[in-house]
């Protein structure tokens, strides 16, 4: 543990807010006084004060929670405060399914691309168009493992990598989730009903998602083929999935046209 630098990082925080006076308006002096920290954390004054000179024993991780919630930090500056203290964060109890709006926005400004989000659960939590038109319906089947698993609906020829890959990040998302409830009725079903589900989560698959190229046959578009991408989201454990075809190509204008097909 660092103590100076974890004071350092207290006093920076703090310094950095703007708190609203009594009457509604914000103070013209920025920064939180030591007081309204120590008592918005449930912490005495003076412990705080010797965090913040360096002086204090290593936080718990329980008073690092409440001063991530008293200097209302987001999930970066949680993680760096955690570091500084030498101390692992509690793990999260639910999924992220909340998209990010610039991320959503993204989506929208790539009109030759199918893009999706889709939460460690599998769930596509966001999408454009041209997605929904070469996936189907996303709003009425919003979970990916659960329409390969046990619906049989795959929308290209790598099916067998995509159903290793879920079962992958299925198995971590497990381990990273242990309280989340529909994460757990999700594998519950998926055991249930898929005899190839339970082969593949016996076996504990590695493969991690990348660049891939594949094969669509799509009822209205016909067969054509696309590239696809996944960019990580890390802070809310989502990946960003980018379908694409060769521009100027036959194959994308299949993929084009599939934009009002849906």
């Amino acid at each position: 543990m660092s103590k100076a630098e974890l004071a350092m990082f207290l006093r920076d925080r703090r310094a950095r807010l703007r708190p609203v006076q009594t009457d509604g308006r914000m103070r013209r002096t920025p920064g939180l006084r030591r007081q309204e920290v120590a008592a918005l954390a449930s912490m005495s004054v003076e412990y705080y004060t010797r965090l913040e000179q360096g002086r204090g024993a290593r936080p718990s991780p329980r008073i690092l929670e409440a001063l991530s919630a008293a200097l209302r930090l987001d999930r970066a500056d949680h993680a760096r405060l955690f570091a500084l203290a030498a101390a692992a964060p509690a793990p999260p109890r639910t999924v992220p399914r909340t998209v990010r709006p610039h991320v959503a926005a993204l989506l929208h400004r790539m009109p030759g691309t199918a893009a999706i989000v889709t939460a460690a659960t599998y769930d596509v939590v966001a999408w454009n168009p041209l997605a929904e038109g070469l996936l189907g319906r996303l709003d009425a089947a919003p979970n990916l493992a659960r329409r390969y698993f046990l619906q049989g609906r795959h929308w290209s020829s790598d099916a067998d990598g995509f159903a290793e890959v879920a079962v992958a990040r299925l198995r971590a998302a497990a381990t990273r989730y242990p309280a989340d409830s529909g994460l757990e009725g999700l594998l519950g079903e998926l055991r249930e009903g898929s005899p190839r589900f339970r082969e593949l989560w016996a076996t504990d698959p590695t493969r991690t998602p990348g660049h891939r190229v594949k094969t669509v046959h799509h009822p209205v578009a016909g067969r054509f083929h696309v590239t696809c991408d996944v960019l990580l989201v890390p802070e809310d454990d989502q990946q960003v999935v980018l379908i694409t075809a060769e521009p100027g190509s036959p194959d994308e204008r299949a993929l084009r046209s599939l934009a009002t097909a849906g």
